[in-house]
């Protein structure tokens, strides 16, 4: 898709456009499918409920869609409620669970990030398992995907990225993420579009450190380039490993990560 394209384009056409073509060029979704949309509340997920809802009469493919929304320990009751308003509207039926996510935390450790996503994956998996859907859509975007690649391989010493499609060998489950060709600032501008972006949640702990400092590395190197971006994103399927693919990337289909935003 060309660069004058994503620059003239409005941007809930560039969110459909981008979010169809990782689908089906990367088979996310396919007929039949039962696909549990873990919804954070935030505008990634929100963005890709709105998406997927439109692109099952786009695309022609029947498949069934359910929002879990895992609450915590310091979830915002109000907008909660907004969230199931706009899940409706768009005719995708919500579910909540409530997670202790602060309570679960041993003595001694600190809440962060890492700890409430695992907590939040866990349930969603669960429930996935328990309830007879074979697919989890995650809110992941471009940016997540290129920060995790250079955080795994500056912090860890392991080239590893978040793939968009990641198939569990432990559960009847596969993991999802349709909006991964897209940069933030995109979906940003879709929910403004939407006229959803004062509704959705904020996380009270915010982005984790590390990978707000890598967000802050990647945009002087690449000069906030969506271009670069793109480029780089390209280059993660382009070796004998697809890393983009966690069925082919990863020899254990676990992830490597640990810092995960909405």
């Amino acid at each position: 898709m060309g660069n004058r394209f994503l620059r003239r384009a409005g941007a809930k056409l560039i969110v459909q456009k981008l979010s169809a073509k990782a689908v089906l060029e990367r088979k996310l979704i396919c007929e039949g499918d039962r696909i549990l949309i873990g919804s954070s509340g935030g505008k990634d997920s929100t963005v890709m409920a709105w998406a997927l809802s439109g692109l099952k009469r786009a695309a022609k493919i029947n498949y069934e869609l359910l929002a879990l929304h895992v609450s915590n320990d310091f979830s915002d009751e109000v907008k909660k409620t907004v969230l199931a308003a706009h899940l409706e509207e768009w005719g995708i039926p919500y579910r909540e669970l409530a997670v202790p996510v602060i309570g679960r935390l041993k003595e001694g450790r600190k809440m962060n990030c890492y700890w409430c996503s695992t907590q939040r994956r866990t349930e969603l998996i669960k429930f996935a398992v328990e309830n007879g859907f074979n697919k989890i859509a995650l809110g992941h975007h471009l940016d997540d995907i290129i920060e995790t690649f250079f955080m795994n391989m500056t912090g860890k010493g392991v080239l590893s990225a978040m793939p968009i499609h990641l198939a569990y060998r432990k559960y009847p489950v596969s993991l999802i993420r349709p909006l991964g060709y897209l940069e933030e600032k995109q979906i940003i501008a879709c929910a403004a579009e939407l006229d959803i972006l004062g509704d959705v949640c904020t996380c009270a702990y915010g982005m984790n450190s590390g990978r707000r400092e890598m967000r802050e590395r990647i945009a002087v190197f690449t000069r906030n380039s969506g271009a670069v971006k793109r480029r780089i994103l390209s280059a993660l399927s382009s070796g004998s490993a697809d890393l983009l693919d966690g069925n082919s990337a990863e020899t254990d289909n676990s992830e490597t990560d640990g810092n995960e935003t909405d």
